[in-house]
Order: C-alpha cells, then structure tokens, then sequence
C-alpha cells in the first residue's frame, strides 16, 4: 500500500502501524496548526480542516475495515474527535470521550480479521504465487 492509497482512499484494509503513523502525524499537523497565531484561522480553516479530516476519513476507514467493520464509523470518531478538540469539558465531551477511548482500543490494539473479509484480502498476509 502506498502513502497516497493509505491518506486518499477509503478502500480496502489498512495494518495496525501504518494506520497509526499516518493518524499520530495528521494529529500533529492539526496541533502545529492550531499554535500558530494567526488572525486568518477562520479563513484558513475553511482548506486546512478539509484537508485533514478527508485523509482522516480514509484512514479511519480502511482500519475500520481491516477489523471488519464499515468504514460509516468513521463519522462517530471523527465527530467525537471535533467534540473535544482541544480539551473536553462537559457531559457530552465525556461521552464522545468515551468513544474515542473505544476507537483506540478498537483500533490500534486489536488485531484485523484473520483472512479475507468483505472489504478485501488481509493486508499482512503472505502473498501467495499465482
């Protein structure tokens, strides 16, 4: 799998440590974005937020399918994840809370299905000769 397969596409299944990487740094690039002062945040942010949350979107996807899940749930994370941007603070910020400590474990812990599934083959499977 490429980088440009990993951030761009919603297709297909994606390992534990790639996923990882490539959430951990679209992570950081939010974080350096929101420290650097800037009085056009309200106009920059109309491309840079964009611009994350899509290859957001296909990471998130391709892992949820990897553990054989739909790639919909994205959405819940990453609707929880703006909720309590940069710090949670209320009932509902704890709930969503909640939902990311689940997509954590979900997802970078637990292993993806053995063998195929319906989103395709097992990314870490030995190629096999054809």
């Amino acid at each position: 799998m490429t980088i440009g397969e990993l951030f761009l596409s919603a297709q297909g299944r994606a390992p534990r440590l790639p996923s990882i990487l490539a959430a951990a740094t679209l992570l950081v690039l939010a974080a350096l974005y929101e420290v650097v002062p800037s009085t056009l945040h309200w106009i920059t942010g109309w491309v840079v937020y964009p611009a994350l949350v899509y290859p957001g979107v296909c990471i998130l996807s391709k892992r949820l399918h990897d553990r054989g899940r739909s790639g919909w749930w994205a959405a819940l994370v990453l609707f929880s994840v703006v909720a309590v941007w940069p710090h949670p603070e209320g009932f509902f910020d704890f709930a969503f809370f909640l939902v990311l400590i689940w997509a954590a474990v979900e997802l970078a812990i637990l292993p993806g299905e053995q063998g195929a599934n319906r989103y395709g083959v097992n990314p870490l499977a030995p190629l096999t000769a054809v």
